[in-house]
């Protein structure tokens, strides 16, 4: 994902492609991977309802489609990446 890219396609089990915003990217050593955490495109607009975040791990490519979404596979990652989002909403309040 380059650092302009702030939309990404993603693709459901069932073939549907949507449009989802990039919140932000980091890389971590601990785990030798790049994630992004992204939330459907659109949403902020509705701020009647909760805005559902996700998060990822990608393999950057050099093709055209910019890399590959992987699942997070482990609970350290998740509790490594809920307090990197922490971390990132509470210097987006300031």
């Amino acid at each position: 994902m380059e650092n302009g890219d702030k939309f990404i396609t993603v693709v459901d089990e069932e073939g549907n492609e949507q449009l989802h915003e990039i919140l932000f990217t980091f890389d971590s050593e601990e785990f030798n991977k790049s994630y992004v955490l992204y939330f459907p495109a659109g949403a902020e607009e509705d701020e009647q309802e909760d805005i559902e975040i996700h998060a990822s791990a990608y393999n950057q490519n050099n093709e055209s489609d910019g890399g590959n979404l992987q699942p997070i596979e482990t609970e350290e990652e998740w509790d490594m990446i809920e307090e990197m989002l922490n971390t990132f909403l509470a210097e987006e309040e300031e």
